[in-house]
């Protein structure tokens, strides 16, 4: 009957937020199970901004595991996919075997399709695999009725997922299991603890980066000596610092601690052989930009930190953010989109003082930045209730898009 047909089929919608490490994760001691040499810590961006969806079906009419990213039908078979696929299906085959009475659960045998998609610029290089990951464990472990810890699935994925499977400001413990059973992420505070504090993305440039993480890593691993003293003795002392100025809500303790370490971050790219750059002339420029400002203020307003490429993202304070976004306008004027340079949250209007912009303003180069995303802190993984919002039909195959 069409009725039996219609619960053949389960399907789940997840979304899932970016996270910017202030102290930054580089380096593998076990490339197959994503353990890191040093733990990090990062804060988890708000998805209003930026955010990754994904639904989640199984049915016994589908004949193989399929995956669609942004409407496109991509490999399925990705190791790290099937890794995450594999331990989610794991924990719920245990689960089962605790409790025999759960009513008619969904067929472990079935075939899955997945459709995920990003409200942002996946070459952007905005961590879309650290939200890609922990969307996908969110909605596998809706879908087979999975709970409790999860950021150790994620983290199979791509490491930094674990830390997008937490809102507000998270730690990743590297632990100390070689099995990995420790290596979990957990909170320090949540998105409502510094309700005043704002990040700015400067998205620079869609282009891929040289270098890719995974391989850019491995390679520090092996021939950075400056890599191995930061993981032993700098990462440890900075972890706790950085916890402590987050709990008194220290705008200047937490700007400049995250400043030192995205710098020492480059610094072990550089001192890797051959050598890697993730900065370029503009982000050069975007530092050289923070810090002018921040020696005119005579204290830290801004903060900036760079990952594994170009773009600048930059913490603030809410009363900041109105002089500093203007003060980016002056330095790099959009070429074209003027009415589109700003995203995000609304950016009330500044006139900085003359004297200011004097001395922070100094050569300006147009079309540098193509434009800021203004956002906050925000919480991890949610429910998508509504069915409208799914990505996959009834049918199990990629809605039109709008």
């Amino acid at each position: 009957s069409a009725m039996a047909e219609e619960r053949a089929l389960a399907m789940v919608t997840c979304t899932a937020p970016v996270n910017i490490a202030v102290i930054k994760y580089w380096g593998k001691r076990d490339n197959d199970l994503i353990l890191p040499i040093n733990s990090s810590l990062s804060v988890t961006l708000h998805q209003d901004q930026l955010k990754t969806t994904t639904t989640a079906a199984a049915s016994r009419d589908f004949t193989e595991d399929r995956l669609w990213l942004n409407g496109e039908e991509a490999d399925v078979g990705h190791p790290r996919l099937q890794a995450c696929l594999r331990e989610v299906r794991r924990l719920a085959r245990k689960r089962r075997g605790d409790n025999a009475e759960d009513a008619a659960p969904l067929s472990l045998s079935y075939k899955i399709h997945i459709a995920t998609e990003n409200n942002f610029p996946t070459a952007a290089g905005l961590a879309s695999s650290a939200a890609g990951y922990a969307c996908l464990v969110s909605a596998l472990a809706r879908l087979y009725g999975v709970e409790g810890e999860l950021s150790e699935v994620a983290r199979r994925g791509s490491g930094s997922a674990c830390r997008s499977m937490l809102g507000g400001f998270v730690q990743w413990q590297r632990g100390e299991r070689p099995d990995g059973r420790d290596s979990l992420a957990h909170q320090v505070a949540p998105e409502t603890h510094w309700p005043e504090l704002r990040v700015l993305v400067l998205v620079v440039s869609g282009e891929k980066k040289q270098v890719g993480s995974t391989a850019g890593m491995q390679t520090s691993v092996d021939t950075s000596p400056l890599l191995k003293h930061r993981a032993e003795a700098v990462v440890p002392e900075r972890l706790a610092l950085m916890i402590r100025h987050i709990h008194e809500r220290d705008f200047e303790g937490f700007g400049q601690l995250t400043m030192r370490d995205s710098n020492q971050f480059h610094a072990t790219c550089l001192d890797t052989f051959p050598p890697i750059f993730y900065l370029n002339d503009l982000s050069r420029q975007i530092i050289a930009l923070a810090h002018r400002f921040n020696a005119h203020h005579g204290r830290t307003k801004v903060a900036y930190t760079f990952d594994a490429g170009p773009n600048a993202v930059i913490f603030t304070l809410a009363d900041t953010v109105a002089e500093f976004v203007e003060v980016v306008r002056r330095s790099f004027p959009p070429a074209t989109n003027g009415d589109q340079f700003v995203r995000g949250l609304p950016v009330g209007s500044a006139s900085p003082p003359e004297e200011l912009l004097a001395a922070v303003v100094t050569e300006p180069v147009p079309g540098a930045v193509r434009y800021i995303l203004h956002t906050q802190p925000g919480p991890g993984p949610q429910l998508v209730d509504d069915p409208s919002q799914h990505l996959l039909g009834a049918d199990g195959l990629p809605r039109r898009r709008a």
